[in-house]
């Protein structure tokens, strides 16, 4: 259920600014979208697995405020990124 180390480089190496980068808001939200699809598609075939539902409503919750600490730093940034993950405006 948890993404494979080759998926989530492919999700740093795409979102990433530079070489080293690789715990910027960008890399993280990207990130933590992948893991909410995977953990969505999970909860659809096993209603009643509560611990994965929790673990989904941290997740929504981190990626909640990482994106309204882009949102006040940097609106452009914020703007392209939703977009570029097709996330709803909030």
């Amino acid at each position: 259920m948890a993404l494979s180390k080759d998926k989530k480089t492919e999700i740093i190496k795409k979102f990433q600014k530079n070489d080293a980068d690789v715990g910027s808001v960008f890399v993280q939200v990207a990130v933590l979208t992948e893991e909410i699809k995977l953990l969505t598609e999970h909860l659809l075939k096993n209603k009643k697995d509560f611990i994965s539902k929790r673990g989904l409503y941290t997740k929504v919750s981190k990626r909640k405020n990482l994106l309204n600490y882009l949102k006040q730093n940097d609106l452009n940034a914020y703007r392209n990124l939703i977009s570029e993950l097709e996330l709803r405006h909030s």
